[in-house]
């Protein structure tokens, strides 16, 4: 086989191989976005390096079994790798039967449930994940591009109904399928690698402009209004209420001023909605299921508790039934379930005028007896409540290790993150939505926030000391009208944490500042007011006076020596209880070194390298962006012709000198590409030299040099002024 003979296969084997090389490119691509969906969930429940090694065990066995393995018996060995996941799953449920579970976690999924809201996603990730692998690089290796593109989009069509797979990832993988099977037709008819360059090019374009161009707002917590019919978009009331399973943390925010529910009771509390137990890092999400009320008496909290008894009057439609917590008896709620939180759930619309009853048993447990409680916890309230991703950055639990060093148990340490918040962050309505994990960004990027930002913090940095706590919802007291009368509206909705303790179950703190909350609250209806909207007020509201003694609407956690001396269990001397010792000069300032904002003081305290804020990080969906945006952006610019021709006019313009013959050959090449690109024609293969320059008339200049390269190639005889002759008329014609 002759050289040129050889150099031509070498091309017509990269023409068919750069296809098939692209094709697998986009096919893993392809199956990559639905990996993404699922890397996400691990990375919020844990192990994420046992399905990053699962998913490289599964396109290992594909390799290896995609030249000796029939495809019906592939299939089958996908289906049986499914059907053991999924079998194991099973074996991990607990409560209902496993099969009734597992379809009623299917049927929930397929109609919009993101699969985060199972509580056993751990196990059904890991179980599912190795079946698509398999079978979708078995087809592609096979150059069975539909079927490979048909599986790996299968797999990512679930969590598009799952909601799971946000707006950019289905593009990336809906345009990646395309690309995939579009490559593979180039590969199957021998079509050169320029053509299957377009669909790139395309490609990329089908990505970029989209997520470029638009603004998608999240759809997490998206569900049904609380209040249907009413405008309440970008209220703290309808990120916390409205979002039912999903909470996302918001950026900048309002309040509603109008009035919500009357609530005749002795007493005021935090009327409590629901908690939520799985953090992703950048919102939160319930998991577990509802169960029928059958209107008998709940569970009550452990530990001393004293009876609280409330009504409550729907003043606008609502979805939900707040209560004092812990609710053991509900009224005038037709239909209504109960959270495995123990939360109650209307069964239907609330609508103005219904009016409701709850009978509630609070906690009396004291700070001494808190404090006293230990570390038994259950292993399930555990394992749920201390959850945190893997990528939970290492500062925030160091932050809150340095916080409470000196804290003996974790009341002391609940109390020191308790203080330390309110302490050291300004309450604002008014901020932009971090990138990342909400809770490192709200201690060491901001310097100020509103309730979601206090609890998702306080929360995340006790689960990372091992304490059990969770974020919850619902409103605080609300304007108190008469002795055992209050008036709640949409803007004392509120995030606050539950900790629990063994012996005394979950007890409230609200790290949130209490009193900026209020000045703004109370600056929101004053505007109201002025402004003559409608629903700010009853009947019994309005007036330039509140009703004696004036309330605060702040209901502070069992932190006093006061409520520690009124709060005594039935087995303990009121005499012998004290409210226990915090650490001191923690919860009253910052740590060394330290400033407000979490940034560090130049030059002092210890740690100080490890405090400042970490340079923003891009995502893995702005990484996949840009990866696809440079990808077309050079295939594109190389089929443009561009590179080639910035080149070409340098080269033109400039030429190295080395020896007289090689000088000579180069600048005869520099004259016959610009006669060919600039100014004539190109040279014809049968064209000799001299009939070329005579046919187009060549200037004199272009003959002389001609000339000096006809004699320098077939007589070899050239010189350094020859050289220098022929290079300088040429810098001449093309200057």
């Amino acid at each position: 086989m002759t050289l040129v003979e050889r150099v031509r296969r070498n091309r017509a084997v990269a023409a068919v191989d750069w296809p098939r090389a692209t094709a697998l490119f986009a096919v893993l691509v392809t199956l990559g976005a639905a990996l993404q969906v699922m890397y996400h969930f691990i990375d919020v429940v844990g192990l994420p390096l046992a399905f990053l090694a699962i998913v490289a065990v599964s396109l290992v066995a594909a390799t290896a079994l995609a030249r000796v393995l029939p495809a019906w018996t592939a299939v089958v060995v996908a289906v049986v790798l499914l059907a053991l996941g999924l079998g194991w799953y099973l074996t991990q449920i607990t409560g209902n039967p496993p099969w009734v579970a597992l379809f009623a976690d299917a049927v929930s999924l397929l109609g919009g449930r993101s699969l985060l809201r199972i509580s056993n996603v751990r196990a059904w990730v890991l179980g599912v994940t190795p079946g698509p692998v398999f079978l979708t690089w078995y087809f592609a290796l096979r150059r069975w591009y539909t079927p490979a593109v048909a599986v790996a989009g299968g797999t990512l069509t679930f969590f598009v109904l799952t909601g799971d797979a946000d707006v950019v990832t289905t593009l990336t993988g809906v345009v990646a399928g395309a690309a995939a099977l579009g490559l593979g037709d180039f590969e199957r008819r021998d079509e050169p690698v320029a053509r299957a360059e377009t669909v790139l090019v395309v490609a990329a374009v089908m990505i970029v402009v989209p997520s470029a161009i638009s603004v998608v707002p999240a759809t997490a917590g998206a569900a049904g209004p609380l209040a249907p019919g009413l405008d309440r978009a970008a209220t703290v009331e309808a990120n916390l209420m409205d979002a039912e399973e999903d909470l996302a943390v918001q950026g900048a925010i309002s309040l509603s001023p109008q009035v919500r529910f009357t609530v005749t009771s002795d007493e005021g509390d935090y009327w409590r909605v629901g908690s939520y137990d799985r953090y992703t890092g950048d919102g939160w999400v319930r998991t577990g299921g509802t169960s029928e009320y059958r209107h008998g008496r709940l569970d009550s909290p452990p530990g001393p508790s004293r009876t609280v008894d409330q009504t409550f009057r729907v003043e606008t439609r609502s979805n939900v039934a707040p209560a004092a917590w812990k609710p053991v008896r509900v009224a005038g709620l037709p239909g209504a379930t109960v959270r495995n939180d123990g939360s109650v759930v209307p069964g239907e619309t609330l609508e103005e005028g219904d009016s409701y009853r709850v009978r509630s048993e609070v906690s009396d447990a004291s700070p001494r007896q808190l404090d006293q409680a230990g570390t038994n916890y259950p292993g399930a309230i555990e394992s749920r409540y201390t959850q945190l991703p893997d990528s939970t950055p290492e500062r925030v639990g160091d932050r809150a290790a340095r916080l409470t060093a000196d804290a003996e148990t974790p009341y002391q340490r609940a109390r020191v993150v308790e203080q330390w918040l309110q302490n050291n962050r300004n309450y604002s309505l008014n901020v932009d939505r971090p990138r990342g994990d909400v809770a490192d960004a709200f201690l060491f990027e901001m310097d100020a926030g509103y309730c979601t930002y206090y609890a998702t913090t306080m929360v995340t940095m006790l689960r990372s000391q091992d304490v059990p706590a969770r974020f919850v919802t619902g409103y605080t007291a609300g304007e108190r009208v008469d002795e055992d009368r209050r008036v709640v509206r949409g803007l004392n909705a509120h995030a606050w944490v539950e900790v629990y303790f063994p012996r005394y179950g979950w007890v409230t703190f609200d790290p949130t500042p209490g009193g900026p909350r209020e000045a703004v609250r109370d600056r929101t209806v004053q505007q109201a007011r002025e402004n003559e909207e409608t629903a700010v007020d009853t009947t019994e509201t309005g007036g330039t006076e509140e009703w004696t003694p004036t309330e605060t609407q702040t209901v502070e956690p069992l932190t006093t020596a006061d409520e520690a001396s009124s709060n005594v269990s039935a087995d303990a001397d009121s005499s012998t209880i004290e409210s226990p010792t915090l650490p001191a000069g923690i919860i009253t300032q910052d740590l060394p070194g330290v400033n407000a904002t979490g940034a560090n003081a130049t030059g002092t305290g210890a740690g100080a390298a490890n405090d400042g804020p970490l340079p923003r990080m891009p995502t893995r969906q702005q990484f996949a962006l840009v990866l696809v945006a440079a990808l077309g952006a050079a295939v594109g610019v190389r089929r443009s012709g561009v590179p080639e021709r910035a080149y070409r006019a340098l080269w033109l313009r400039y030429q190295p000198r080395s020896d007289p013959a090689t000088d000579v050959e180069r600048a005869f090449q520099r004259l016959q590409y610009y006669l060919g690109e600039h100014h004539y024609r190109p040279r014809w293969d049968d064209e000799t030299v001299r009939e070329y320059v005579d046919a187009i008339d060549a200037d004199p200049r272009a003959r002389r040099v001609a000339a000096i390269r006809e004699r320098a190639r077939y007589r070899g005889d050239v010189s350094e002024a020859d050289a220098d002759e022929a290079v300088r008329l040429v810098n001449e014609l093309v200057r």
